[in-house]
Formats: C-alpha cells, sequence, structure tokens
C-alpha cells in the first residue's frame, strides 16, 4: 500500500462522503474485504479523485451517470449523498438522471430517482433537525 496514495484518499473521501460514512465503512469490512476498503481509499479516492481537471462536482455528476447506467443503486445513493456535499443542487441531480434516462433507459432512471429522492429526503430532514 502507498500510505501517501491512502492518506490523500482519506481525507478526500471523508470530504465528499462524510466522516460517519467512511468510518463505519472501514470499521463494517471484514478482514476479507479490509484490502478492497485501502484499494478504493488509495486509487479511486487518492489517485483519481484528487486529479486536476475536473472538479468535484463534475465528478459526482459523472458518477452519478454511471452508477445509473450500470445499475448500481448502494453505491449510487452514497454518490447522491456526496454530490450534494460536492455542492450540487437536487435540481442538478435530477437533471443528470433524466439525460441518462434518454441514454442508458428508463428503468435505470427510474430507479436512480427512487434512491437519489430517498437519499436528499434523508439528508433535507438531517439539515433540518441539525438546525434545531
Amino acid at each position: 500500500m502507498n500510505q501517501e496514495l491512502f492518506d490523500k484518499g482519506l481525507k478526500i473521501r471523508r470530504e465528499v462522503l462524510g466522516d460517519a460514512y467512511v468510518d463505519a465503512s472501514l470499521k463494517n469490512a471484514s478482514a476479507f474485504a479490509q484490502d478492497m476498503q485501502e484499494l478504493v481509499t488509495q486509487f479511486c479516492w487518492g489517485e483519481v479523485w484528487s486529479r486536476p481537471g475536473l472538479e468535484r462536482s463534475q465528478r459526482s455528476l459523472i458518477n452519478l451517470a454511471m452508477l445509473t447506467a450500470l445499475n448500481r443503486n448502494h453505491e449510487l445513493a452514497t454518490h447522491v449523498r456526496g454530490a450534494l456535499r460536492n455542492g450540487l443542487t437536487p435540481e442538478e441531480i435530477k437533471e443528470v438522471l433524466l439525460q441518462s434516462a434518454v441514454y442508458v433507459g428508463v428503468p435505470a432512471a427510474l430507479e436512480s430517482f427512487r434512491v437519489a429522492g430517498k437519499v436528499i429526503d434523508d439528508m433535507e430532514a438531517e439539515a433540518a433537525t441539525a438546525d434545531v
């Protein structure tokens, strides 16, 4: 493992997904899956998400479209949360999902709307509770 890339990736992963999510992912990883968590943190977050050329919000839009195309709803929920943390609005998320429907199919986009809508509602409820 490249510790420098892992540390860089862990910082970015926490900024995008939040400490609670990252802590749970790392803590709940079995001994079998621990190497995968290290790979994801080092490669995806440390190597790719840290590259210049795209803003984090742009990377989020791309991920939402790709995860819709692949029908990877668990990861989609994670990245909707990250997209909101990266400054995207629910309207922008809706537009990328509508665009995806045209190119990858309505059934996949319908499911993505269901997943994204729940995450958006949950995050709005969390924010309202935090404001009290």
